[in-house]
């Protein structure tokens, strides 16, 4: 999808002239300066002094694609005027190799390199997964003074055979920002904080995030939790979020049981502005003791509240995979020449199960809620190619046609969880599911034990049954699709169907509603059939709409008004004020929900009750 890793020349240069590392070298460290006090442009100066080094030439760079977003990104694009400089401070030669590499030459005489570098909030068009954006829980935020969100491998980048040295980092801020992190500040003033790490792989699992100090902290079955928010105008605050945070994950805790022993967790919460040039891409980006989540500030505090349960726990149940459990692709991740792992069922599908399946377990959603979620995923899985072997797309996932169908990770992928977890719980007459043999996994593998991923399967056969290893080989190996009713059926579930309240203002991508751009009025689409809503009301195409509740609406606030929508209720009462022909009118009248018939599941079969009280709550 993008340019040559390196051009010709100095492919052929490096092979001739591979760097080596002197074994004398185990006690070095690299220095990061990050200077978060002089930012010009939304620009901030790094300086970065490498360890010693005895080859004639040194590659740095930043990663073409980091762990956990399965896209290429390049995020050297966003590093400005890299120089070098030698022990006596003149500039050395620089030559750049790609979009995110630097050779430097004579490198035994390199005393420091420098570097500004760009937000990548600023560069997104909101055009949505595959359209080049960077997905902005993986981006960087640069705002002098006010907030810089610092995923770190978009300020700090790597020595070609220096990756396992450890790195010092020091960050100058503002006395008036605070930087939240998982990481421990070794340095107890106000302006500016000191942190190690191990190596250049843990490095890039600890964002930051500096900002005006609105945190919390609460500490679940000996788990510390750190939840810090930037809010742009200050309507979400972390206490006003901490309370559903610590429900989640007190759940997830219960739920998971000693599989889990991660001692503090951070969740770093960026709300966009998106009537200004800001982040684009919403959802969340998972660490090993953090969360990186970006939303819009638009949202209600209910539905963020909601919203942030289901995606920090898809989050945070990456601790048991990738995190704990995964293979030498992940363990040994090349950063600029990644090779995939087959097995994204697993780290996302897996995941994304848990995130549902806890929740109707620890009684934080009913039966039916639970039964609806999994026909939509049907739905949506329906929609995308299930033909298509899952192992396949997962190895070849950064290239087309397989990086197009990357978002049924979170469908397909989820509902090969569910029916691995139905057949283990039927063999064992209820007593193992899924969360069993992730369990016996983690015990097999582990954080610093990866497995083979052409092994995985023969070791979850092993670990379960032959018609687990069966279903693995036809349906995730394989190309049949896969028969979900019949797995449903095993444990007493059947298809069926029900009235659901929709959306008032909008019907599925197709809204009722515009604005015109020229008065930013909102006005109801003429020559389109409207939902009960309107027509119980005598709204007519071509109206438009100045006020509901005497809460005036227009370009600047649709948003508030498709939120609020979410709230009305059957036959509430409700005032409009319009403009019909030029003359304004108040229409009072009552709210009439538009329904839909919807694909759900309901329990049918009373023979199966036990096993099916096991597969949810046991």
């Amino acid at each position: 999808m993008k340019k040559l890793i390196l051009i010709l020349t100095a492919t052929t240069f490096l092979w001739s002239c591979k760097p080596t590392i002197d074994k004398k070298l185990a006690k070095q460290e690299i220095e990061v300066l990050i200077n978060l006090k002089d930012i010009k442009d939304d620009k901030v100066m790094v300086t970065l002094t490498p360890p010693k080094i005895t080859s004639d030439f040194i590659i740095y760079s930043l990663p073409k694609i980091v762990p956990g977003t399965y896209s290429i990104d390049n995020y050297g694009t966003f590093i400005d005027d890299l120089k070098a400089y030698d022990k006596k401070g003149n500039l050395m030669t620089v030559s750049k190799n790609d979009e995110n590499s630097w050779t430097i030459k004579n490198a035994k005489a390199l005393g420091k390199i420098t570097y500004w570098v760009n937000d990548t909030f600023d560069s997104e068009k909101g055009e949505g997964f595959g359209s080049g954006d960077i997905f902005s829980p993986t981006g960087s935020n640069i705002a002098a003074d006010e907030n810089i969100l610092m995923n770190t491998h978009c300020f700090i980048g790597y020595f070609s055979n220096f990756l396992d040295l450890p790195y010092k980092v020091q960050i100058t801020h503002p006395a008036t920002l605070w930087g939240a992190t998982s990481m421990t500040d070794l340095d107890p003033s106000n302006t500016n904080d000191i942190f190690f790490s191990s190596k250049y792989a843990e490095l890039v699992e600890n964002p930051i995030m500096y900002s005006k100090p609105d945190t919390t902290t609460f500490t679940v079955d000996g788990m510390e939790i750190l939840i810090s928010v930037y809010s742009p105008t200050g309507k979400i605050t972390a206490e006003s979020i901490s309370s559903g945070m610590k429900t989640t994950i007190t759940a997830q805790k219960k739920f998971l049981g000693n599989i889990n022993t991660t001692k503090k967790y951070t969740v770093l919460l960026y709300l966009s502005d998106i009537k200004k040039n800001d982040a684009r891409g919403f959802g969340a980006l998972e660490h090993p003791t953090s969360t990186t989540v970006v939303f819009p500030e638009v949202m209600s505090q209910e539905e963020l509240t909601e919203q942030m349960k289901d995606v920090v726990s898809h989050e945070f149940f990456h601790i048991v995979t990738p995190l704990t459990i995964h293979s030498k692709e992940i363990q040994y991740f090349d950063y600029n020449a990644p090779k995939m792992s087959q097995h994204l069922w697993m780290y996302e599908g897996v995941t994304e199960y848990f995130a549902n399946l806890f929740q109707i377990n620890q009684g934080l959603i009913t039966e039916n809620e639970f039964y609806t979620r999994i026909a939509e995923k049907i739905e949506h899985a329906n929609t995308l190619n299930d033909t298509m072997s899952f192992t396949t797309m997962s190895a070849n996932v950064l290239k087309s046609p397989y990086k197009e169908q990357y978002l049924n990770v979170y469908e397909k992928g989820a509902l090969i969880g569910m029916c691995i977890d139905i057949i283990i719980r039927e063999k064992s007459n209820g007593e193992r599911g899924i969360l069993d043999l992730m369990q016996k996994l983690s015990n097999e593998y582990g954080i610093t034990k990866p497995f083979n991923d052409n092994e995985l399967f023969d070791k979850i056969t092993l670990l379960t049954y032959p018609e687990v290893g069966d279903f693995l080989k036809t349906y995730v190996a394989g190309t049949t699709p896969i028969p979900y009713n019949d797995y449903l059926a095993k444990v007493g579930i059947t298809q069926s169907k029900e009235k659901k309240p929709v959306s008032i203002f909008i019907k599925g991508q197709s809204p009722y509603i515009n604005v015109i751009p020229q008065t930013k009025e909102i006005i109801v689409l003429p020559e389109i059939v409207l939902n009960e809503f309107f027509t119980e009301l005598g709204l007519k195409g071509g109206d438009i709409i100045l006020s509901i509740n005497n809460l005036p609406y227009n370009l600047d606030n649709i948003y508030d008004l498709l939120d609020e929508s979410e709230k009305w209720k059957e036959n509430e009462a409700i005032t409009i004020k319009i403009k019909r022909a030029g003359k304004e009118q108040i229409i009072n009248g009552k709210v009439k929900l538009p329904y839909e018939d919807i694909d759900t599941f309901k329990a049918t079969d009373p023979t199966k009750e036990k096993l099916k009280n096991a597969w949810l709550k046991g």
